[in-house]
């Protein structure tokens, strides 16, 4: 049974929409047409406003983003926050994602699903986007283990063994972290843990 619920739909489907693969976006973005300040992001060949900040949402990530950077070694992951993955057909820019190697290997190419350790997003207004979008997109490029930290009920959703590209892509487990608790940062293996209360506002 699918934990992961169906994407709603990404456009309106009385409008005309064309679609682009992530080359064209590539393309795009190299030629000035998509700059940083449009703050989109490339979901199922659509162009998607990313969501606004404001401190609950990036609480947690600035919190895990230091303490990561001091927990693992230089040489074997690196931390990025809110940085593209180029995937099959989209390329989001996850809250935080854990990719394998330096950071030197990224100056000259983007992380792609073989890189990603873990994937996280801190979600308060984008939880739906979070849960029935984005969770699809990285089961179906096998993204190994996907964080939602959930700020509206003040809970970490860890959602692992991805079913890959089949037709309702999902993960088959799903554990929910409540304060009290200590979850564990897995990368490759488990590499720290960290108490829920102190990834919450």
């Amino acid at each position: 049974m699918s934990i992961i619920a169906p994407a709603p739909p990404l456009s309106n489907p009385l409008w005309p929409v064309r679609r682009i693969t992530v080359e064209q976006y590539h393309r795009m973005i190299e030629s000035g047409i998509v700059t940083a300040e449009d703050r989109v992001e490339l979901l199922e060949g659509l162009l998607v406003a990313r969501n606004g900040h404001n401190p609950p949402h990036d609480g947690p990530i600035t919190v895990l983003q230091r303490r990561l950077q001091r927990l693992l070694p230089d040489d074997q992951w690196v931390v990025r926050v809110q940085m593209p993955v180029t995937l099959d057909e989209s390329e989001p820019e996850p809250d935080l994602t854990l990719v394998r190697g330096s950071e030197r290997e990224y100056f000259v190419r983007k992380p792609t699903a073989a890189d990603v350790g873990l994937v996280i997003e801190s979600a308060d207004s984008s939880l739906p986007r979070d849960r029935g979008v984005k969770g699809p997109i990285y089961a179906r490029n096998r993204l190994p283990i996907y964080w939602i930290i959930n700020v509206v009920d003040h809970r970490i959703e860890v959602y692992s063994d991805p079913t890959g590209p089949d037709a309702a892509p999902t993960y088959r487990q799903r554990r929910d972290y409540h304060p009290g608790e200590f979850v564990p940062v897995v990368a490759g293996q488990e590499v720290a843990q960290r108490r829920v209360e102190d990834l919450l506002p």
